[in-house]
């Protein structure tokens, strides 16, 4: 019998199999597609589920949502040059593929395979299709199928030019902006009809990161991106190369680089606008691809304390009042005397020589203008634009204008921002930006801003050279007039605060006043390599920053002229503060979908990626933690903070009065009243143009910084670090640390330190000849003191023998009076008759001399020395205790020559 082969038969029916399943599911996919397009609507919206924000509390924050950023526009009012540079960044084949482009998706998928990035693999078309039809977070390739399926639908049901305009309506181009009409107006401040090649360009590379590529963040970077699309746009042959350079020297020209990135939900009531502002940012990089963060429905619990974030705002407030008004009255009397001394000689001198250049009147007459405009005419064309509907008067004239008026007031306006960080978590529980928030004004200076932190950058380096063991807290170092050579053998003479200097000091001391000599010889002492090492670590700056933040070993690091950002030096105190661990600033803890589900959790993220590492990374040793809050602890008690700690300062500042007496005293649930802990740092740096106060106690550090937005410009003599941003600083921490229980830094010495008592003024173990001048000092084990300080015990000895001399010489009739500081003088009394009448009155005739000045000046002498010997003895009865320095002064200024 013939044997029947099997096989055909059971290839004919996994065919068969096969086009039934495929025809149902392409009969599935053909119904769904057919429902959705009878539903869809591309010009209508929905409302939106909005993101809320919770504090550390759970109290709402606000709620973030955008549907006021939604515009559209029709393809036919759009400039040529918008859709060029969306092709050329984008699709440049775009009109001539059908949905998709293999050559692309095939560079795409080696991409993944290879883990290179050979460039995108999505048209025009798929990107529109999947933003409408797909989740775009969702990493898979049923997605990419989804949107590859869509965008054929697509191609078939929409001419081209229709999917243009559905693109260009419904794309996100970041600040919560969707839509090119609504991005215009949010980033350059017209509508897109008015688009320029330079502003296009910037728009389309907002497509692929607006985080990445925002100009207000990331000018670089977004400058460079844009520069390339042009060039990329004249190849192309969309434009000329002239057309190109002058659309793009015109965009920065007029580019304001103090703006942020303002929000979509800039009308929204808030709570807390600037830590709101900072968490929408940390968002739309979370969360870009889903494009839902304003309509979601997301809840985002965040590390703000709402009753520390309002005590923040209302601090700030009052102190950048108060520091306005004393700039401007230190300003207004300068000017009074220029104007009235210096402008009417110069104009003389103008006049009668013809030295133009020297003519002042010009830039008078100018400032006036400026005035007068600012007030009477740029309202009046604001209104009248409004009630004309006329958009080139907005934008050309009172646009302008404001520019123009808004940079005068950056040099003129006193700024300031703060944020606070608890020192365990890494909760950032308050930040303020600025003076006020708004559409003018969204620039955090707290995270963004880039500024000399003068002094309080001396800390970072003093912790390096402790663990060279070259230096204690009690080497003493000269404070002297110096002169360092750079490498290239070129002098350095650094100067101290006033030019004052204290001669021999103590390093603690030298930190404790910023003193800058003593400070570079220990910056010598710790190299320039650890140094900077020590400093970036504990600020979280990575290598490839150091030379554009000025990190670079030249003797100016040592006095902080370079550039840091406050978020980033509240991070290296609160490590310091955190016994040397590592402290991460953290404003989102954990985000939830509508449905209440966590769907992302960056706090136990970075807790995971700590626990990997065996905890959190130990940036200095505990040991050099403890020694540094030891001698910044005494910034606060006997330095430059110490004013700010104490509540007569804020009465003596903003006239406020929140209290008697100590800042940091408390009272406990027994009653027990109690000292917090607390450390910290001033600085105030070149020219007084900045004014810094950091410090901490073991729950919380914070930041507070006055200053100016546009360098350049002097606060002047009577804003300092101590006298202004000490004061705001000892308020909100005062507020930060009350209803907490004690707490010390370390609950006990940490091993391999030891605690010494010392003589505070030559460094030797302390004896009783020292006096009043002690200090307790820790040291690393092996470089405490070990010999007893002799130099008191040598004073005292010479003291004792000057006075047993002088008394010798008073019991036999003669006396020795040591006036160093009396003019010299020729005595001729012994020409005298002994009766002391003056018998040879020929002598004293010829010299007009007389012995009664004389006299009187013997008498005054010995008032002198009575005083002095009872204000010695009553010193020499006190009883011993730590070393009483000279009144605090302010940080130094890094005034220093080069």
């Amino acid at each position: 019998m013939k044997k029947i082969k099997k096989w055909p038969y059971i290839l004919l029916s996994l065919l068969l199999f096969a086009s039934v399943l495929a025809g149902a599911g392409l009969g599935k996919a053909l119904a769904v597609t057919r429902n959705t397009i009878n539903t869809e609507n591309f010009t209508e919206f929905t409302t939106a589920l909005p993101t809320k924000l919770l504090d550390i509390n759970g109290e709402l924050i606000t709620e973030f949502a955008s549907d006021e950023k939604r515009e559209i526009i029709s393809l036919n009012k759009l400039p040529p040059q918008m859709i060029n540079a969306l092709i050329t960044r984008e699709d440049r084949i775009f009109y001539e593929h059908h949905g998709y482009s293999a050559k692309a998706l095939s560079r795409a998928v080696i991409g993944v395979l290879t883990h290179s990035k050979l460039g995108g693999g999505s048209t025009l078309t798929q990107q529109i299709a999947g933003t409408l039809y797909c989740d775009r977070k969702e990493m898979s390739i049923t997605r990419k199928l989804k949107e590859l399926w869509w965008s054929i639908q697509m191609e078939r049901r929409y001419s081209k030019d229709e999917i243009l305009e559905i693109y260009l309506n419904k794309i996100y181009f970041g600040g919560g902006t969707y839509g090119v009409n609504a991005a215009c107006k949010y980033y350059f401040g017209h509508n897109a009809m008015q688009i320029t090649p330079a502003e296009a360009s910037m728009l389309v590379i907002q497509l692929s990161n607006p985080m990445y590529y925002n100009p207000f963040e990331n000018t670089t970077r977004a400058q460079e991106m844009q520069g390339y699309i042009l060039n990329e746009m004249v190849q192309e042959g969309y434009l000329s190369q002239e057309e190109a350079d002058e659309s793009f020297d015109s965009f920065w020209a007029n580019f304001d680089y103090n703006r942020s990135n303002s929000s979509a939900y800039a009308m929204r009531r808030d709570e807390a606008p600037w830590f709101s502002e900072y968490v929408r940012r940390e968002l739309s990089d979370m969360l870009y691809g889903t494009e839902d963060l304003y309509t979601g429905g997301y809840t985002v619990n965040t590390t703000v304390n709402l009753h520390y974030q309002r005590a923040a705002d209302d601090i700030m407030s009052d102190y950048i009042v108060y520091a306005n008004k004393a700039y401007k009255r230190t300003l207004n009397e300068n000017r009074l005397d220029y104007f009235r001394r210096y402008i009417p000689v110069t104009e003389l001198i103008t006049l009668a020589f013809n030295l133009t250049n020297l003519q002042v009147s010009e830039k008078r007459a100018k400032q006036l203008a400026l005035s007068a405009y600012a007030k009477e005419a740029n309202p009046v064309m604001d209104i009248m634009s409004l009630l004309t509907g006329l958009d080139t008067l907005k934008t050309q004239m009172v646009m302008r204008g404001n520019d123009i008026t808004k940079r005068a007031s950056e040099k003129d306006t006193v700024e300031g921002t703060m944020i606070s960080v608890e020192n365990e978590t890494g909760y950032i529980n308050a930040i303020v930006g600025g003076s006020r928030y708004d559409e003018s004004n969204q620039f955090i200076r707290a995270t963004q801003a880039k500024i000399q932190p003068g002094s309080s950058f001396k800390p970072l380096y003093y912790s390096a050279a402790i663990d060279t063991k070259s230096i204690t807290m009690t080497t003493v170092l000269s404070d002297t007039p110096a002169v360092f050579i750079t490498a290239n053998g070129e002098p350095y003479l650094p100067k101290n605060y006033g030019g004052h200097y204290r001669g021999n000091i103590e390093v603690w001391q030298a930190l404790c006043l910023s003193l800058n000599i003593p400070a570079l010889k220990v910056l010598e002492t710790a190299g320039f390599d650890a140094a900077i090492v020590r400093s970036t670590d504990l600020l979280g700056i990575p290598e490839n920053e150091w030379e554009a933040r000025s990190i670079i070993p030249l003797y100016a690091l040592g006095l902080g002229v370079c550039s840091v950002r406050p978020i980033e030096m509240a991070k290296a105190y609160a490590t310091i503060a955190n016994n040397g661990r590592e402290v991460t600033p953290i404003a989102i803890r954990y985000i939830e979908d509508k449905n209440g589900n966590i769907m992302l959790n960056p706090e136990r993220e970075l807790k995971d990626k700590e626990a990997s590492n065996g905890g959190p990374k130990q940036i200095i040793s505990p040991q050099n933690a403890f020694i540094m809050q030891e001698m910044l602890k005494m910034t606060v008690s006997r330095g430059t903070l110490s004013g700010g700690a104490n509540y007569s300062s804020t009465m003596k500042t903003i006239q406020k009065d929140k209290g008697k007496g100590y800042k940091f005293r408390f009272t406990d649930e027994t009653g027990k009243t109690f000292n917090m802990p607390v450390a910290g740092k001033t600085g105030t740096t070149q020219n007084w143009a900045d004014a810094w106060a950091i410090g901490f106690t073991p729950y919380v550090t914070s930041v507070f910084w006055f200053g100016f937005d546009r360098p350049g410009q002097s606060l002047g003599l009577s804003i300092t670090g101590s006298s202004l941003a000490a004061p705001a600083w000892g308020d909100f921490m005062h507020i930060a640390n009350e209803n907490r229980p004690y707490k010390p830094f370390f609950n006990k010495i940490p091993r391999g330190i030891v605690k010494k008592s010392a003589c505070s003024k030559y460094g030797g173990v302390y004896t009783k000849e020292c006096g009043k001048d002690l200090i307790v000092g820790y040291y690393y084990a092996g470089t405490e003191p070990t010999e007893a300080c002799t130099k008191h015990a040598n004073d005292n000895s010479l003291e004792i023998g000057a006075d047993n001399l002088e008394k010798a010489a008073e019991r036999s009739g003669w006396a020795y009076y040591d006036d160093a500081d009396a003019p010299l003088e020729l005595n001729l009394d012994f020409l005298e008759d002994d009766d002391g009448k003056g018998s040879s009155n020929w002598f004293s005739d010829l010299f007009g001399g007389s012995s009664s000045s004389k006299e009187k000046d013997k008498d005054k002498n010995d008032e002198d020395s009575t005083e002095s010997d009872t204000s010695e003895e009553s010193s020499e009865n006190a009883p011993p205790k730590p070393v009483e320095i000279y009144p605090p002064q302010d940080d130094d200024t890094n005034w220093f020559l080069q």
